[in-house]
């Protein structure tokens, strides 16, 4: 298995390595380990058995895949992490700043079971046995821990969820729902596309000027000239935790990006949307 990846240059520092899993490589951060509170990956490209565009670790029934194929991909990286696909929850991804809680009567949607929740980019959650998931193909993928009051949330941040400021939403919820202090939640940017891949034009900058100040705005924002920019998500999502009270020694982002790495990592932009999906998996362990 060739898990080689570029890594972009001036980023934080390496606060993302990969790692074997039962002969499955995911992605992890050290300052989520750390905590002992969770088991957490975002999957790659490989140690799956889907084929062609969708090859080989493709986690998405949406995306013309065989469903078969899918499910022993569920099967693999469920097993690999060390709990059940009974468990797992999926978000209903629309690139809303919407976040759900979630529990064990969830458990299954997505997957074994129709969901009965639609418009749902972030979930959070305080009872185990519970493995949340969400899907990203150049999207952010947001990972919060609390290990403090055992709370965990997993949310999907595209350019929408950004502008809507989705990272701090999460936040309120955990806050509202579980009683958690920003300042005890670590957070992690994780792997997606960056900002000399991403070219927006003027309305996405539209977008995010109606909810980042525009100190905020230059620091994620590069004016390439006839309408066009360089948006990097990496440095929005790391304003908004920051601003939302996530301490800097608690917030790690990615150096990692989806469209630079697309034999390791799905990308829409590097295949013009033809690809399969990956996956963050986010759940409490057992140990109380």
């Amino acid at each position: 298995m060739d898990r080689t990846f570029i890594r972009k240059p001036g980023s934080r520092g390496r606060q993302i390595e990969i790692e074997e899993k039962g002969g499955i490589p995911f992605f992890v951060f050290p300052l989520l380990k750390e905590t002992g509170t969770v088991i957490h990956g975002f999957t790659t490209r490989l140690g799956g058995v889907s084929e062609g565009i969708y090859a080989s670790m493709n986690l998405s029934f949406t995306r013309g895949d065989d469903p078969r194929r899918v499910m022993e991909n569920y099967q693999l990286a469920c097993g690999a992490l060390g709990f059940p696909v009974e468990e797992v929850i999926c978000s209903d991804q629309t690139h809303t700043a919407n976040v759900r809680r979630m529990g064990r009567g969830d458990c299954g949607k997505g997957v074994l079971r129709p969901r009965d929740y639609t418009d749902v980019d972030g979930m959070i959650t305080d009872e185990p046995h519970v493995a949340l998931a969400a899907f990203f193909a150049d999207c952010v993928p947001l990972f919060f821990v609390d290990p403090v009051r055992r709370a965990i949330g997993l949310s999907h941040s595209g350019w929408k969820g950004t502008a809507g400021r989705i990272g701090a939403r999460t936040v309120e919820a955990m806050q509202e729902a579980y009683g958690c202090q920003p300042e005890n939640i670590r957070a992690a940017v994780g792997p997606s596309i960056c900002r000399d891949c991403y070219e927006v034009s003027r309305d996405v900058v539209d977008a995010f000027s109606k909810s980042f100040t525009g100190e905020e705005l230059r620091r994620c924002c590069l004016e390439k000239g006839q309408g066009k920019y360089q948006l990097d998500l990496w440095k929005a999502n790391e304003q908004i935790l920051l601003a939302a009270g996530i301490r800097p020694e608690h917030l790690a982002v990615t150096d990692v990006c989806t469209c630079c790495n697309p034999t390791l990592l799905f990308s829409h932009r590097a295949t013009n949307g033809r690809r399969g999906n990956l996956a963050a998996f986010l759940r409490l362990t057992d140990e109380e």
